[in-house]
């Protein structure tokens, strides 16, 4: 008798435990939805703020200086008081001349790295040079920044005589070597994701195993390859320390590699250093420039997405 009062004891309890239990997951499964509820709000209002302020900044800005100026004058100029110019064009230029030589520096080298490692390695080579490519991509760009100038400008000095410690050409390079980890694993993440019945299909037709890579893979994987291009060219552009350290701070409208060049990012570094006092045009001119930076990337994002859900294959 007192046996089966003690079980009657113990199965109460554990009804008991099960319902406090019970309890507490209905209230966490209640909170867990209005914490990421909140997480998520705040990453959207942190964006509206960002964009916001780049608006009303820039307004202020072209209320001092045409439009039509910062659009289509030659010459960016902004600390001669008197005679200050602001064409952006220069800017620009030096932006896009440092994008271009990365992406001729990445794009064959990130792909090829990414054929290799889908289609050719073993999966011991695999574990091996996957981790090289982490760690590149994890190198801070300051340290790019130096590099470029210390000991890729003077090798290049070795092979073009005129050119000067400040240029466009060698961060162009050493921008180029900065991306390829994140080409090569984006491109080798699309073409491993290409079923094994395409490749063994192609293998049975009699097709080599390059036939295979280039006419069956590659262009299964296109969309995401070129997907990967263009987040590459994003990151290209908006790229800072390595520019600020080796391209120079000569607003320039030239397309030459060896000349000294500063791009948007520079130019946004150079101003916010301190010297620039709070409410002159210049102060103000950051913004215009950087409105001008987050125009180019939004633009090349949302071609990356059109690109990956325009181009997507399904298997």
């Amino acid at each position: 008798m007192a046996l089966t009062n003690q079980q009657n004891i113990s199965v109460r309890e554990l009804i008991r435990e099960k319902k406090s239990k019970k309890s507490t997951n209905q209230v966490v499964e209640k909170m867990v939805p209005g914490i990421l509820f909140i997480l998520a709000l705040i990453s959207i209002m942190t964006t509206i703020g960002i964009v916001l302020t780049l608006i009303f900044e820039t307004v202020t800005f072209f209320s001092r200086v045409p439009i039509v100026e910062f659009l289509t004058a030659k010459e960016w100029y902004p600390f001669f008081e008197e005679s200050a110019t602001y064409g952006i064009g220069a800017l620009v230029s030096g932006t896009l001349l440092i994008t271009l030589i990365a992406i001729i520096v990445a794009v064959p080298i990130g792909l090829a790295a990414a054929i290799f490692l889908s289609e050719y390695a073993s999966d011991r080579t695999r574990r091996i040079i996957k981790p090289i490519l982490e760690v590149l991509a994890g190198i801070p760009t300051i340290v790019y920044g130096f590099f470029a100038l210390t000991f890729v400008t003077p090798l290049l000095q070795k092979i073009v005589p005129d050119l000067g410690l400040f240029n466009a050409l060698s961060p162009g390079i050493v921008v180029g070597i900065m991306i390829i980890p994140m080409i090569a694993s984006l491109s080798e993440d699309a073409m491993s994701s290409v079923p094994n019945s395409m490749r063994e299909g192609a293998l049975a037709l009699g097709a080599t195993k390059f036939e295979v890579t280039m006419k069956v893979i590659v262009p299964a994987a296109m969309s995401g390859i070129v997907a990967s291009f263009v987040l590459g060219i994003s990151r290209a552009i908006g790229e800072t320390m390595i520019v600020s350290l080796a391209g120079g701070a000569t607003p320039k409208l030239t397309f030459d590699p060896t000349q000294s060049i500063q791009t948007m990012t520079a130019y946004i570094v150079q101003v916010s250093g301190g010297d620039v006092g709070y409410g002159t045009t210049v102060y103000y001119s950051i913004y215009a420039v950087g409105m001008t930076l987050f125009l180019f990337t939004l633009i090349l994002n949302l071609l990356a997405q059109y690109i990956s859900r325009r181009f997507r294959e399904e298997y």
